[in-house]
């Protein structure tokens, strides 16, 4: 069995209600709902969370919630792996196999079905235990400067004032999905490892949503490609 885990506990602090606030028109959970199921790829989608409020929209999106999660698991400090493990285990629990298994956030409104499909096709092969998204720093990361009280230093002096062309380029995690294996998810294999292939994405499709100033960028960003 293949399926989509969508993590979507309730409780977001910083941004009440994050994973079913209205985004440009609709829950934006239901953005991450449609990906998955337009992908394919899947035979469920699930969503797991401990809130009948969540529960409730992302059925009506085409989800399924087979179970909701334990409160041990529901916490601000329980990691993603965790939460995708204990639904590998309940269905196992249940003679259910599940033979890989694509994380996906709750909070990925700019996630093509594409995508998901390209992270499939380099976990099959065989050669990777997880395949993820993500993009490239839009500013070399080795001229990067921290604050020294009110003056400024660079963090890797050596390249501060190499030109762009002759740094390495860099990427960085783009929040939207990892695919694994059931053994990446059951043993807990290190994602950022020699285990893992990238899906790399365009900058212009991803935004992480923390804050409200990430959440009021990213409409803006969704309203300008909408219009285009």
């Amino acid at each position: 069995m293949i399926v989509a885990i969508i993590p979507a506990r309730g409780g977001s602090k910083r941004i009440p209600k994050k994973n079913i606030k209205n985004f440009c028109g609709k829950p934006i959970i239901a953005y991450s709902i449609s990906a998955a199921l337009n992908s394919g790829c899947f035979d469920d989608v699930i969503v797991s969370t401990d809130d009948d409020e969540i529960a409730g929209i992302a059925k009506s999106y085409g989800a399924s919630v087979p179970f909701m999660r334990p409160k041990n698991i529901a916490d601000d400090y329980t990691g993603t792996n965790a939460v995708i493990k204990q639904v590998i285990e309940q269905f196992e629990s249940e003679n259910i196999k599940i033979e890989y298994a694509c994380c996906i956030y709750a909070t990925a409104p700019f996630l093509k079905p594409k995508y998901i499909n390209e992270g499939f096709e380099r976990i099959v092969q065989g050669k990777f235990e997880f395949s993820f998204s993500v993009t490239t720093f839009s500013f070399p990361v080795q001229r990067s400067i921290r604050m020294n009280n009110e003056s400024i230093e660079p963090l890797w002096p050596k390249c501060i004032k190499k030109r762009s062309q002759d740094l390495e380029e860099a990427y960085h995690d783009a929040g939207q999905f990892y695919w694994g294996t059931r053994r990446a998810f059951i043993d807990e294999l290190d994602l950022f490892s020699n285990v893992s292939a990238a899906v790399v994405l365009p900058r212009y499709l991803v935004q992480d949503i923390d804050n409200t100033e990430d959440w009021k960028q990213a409409e803006l960003m969704f309203k300008a490609q909408s219009i285009c």
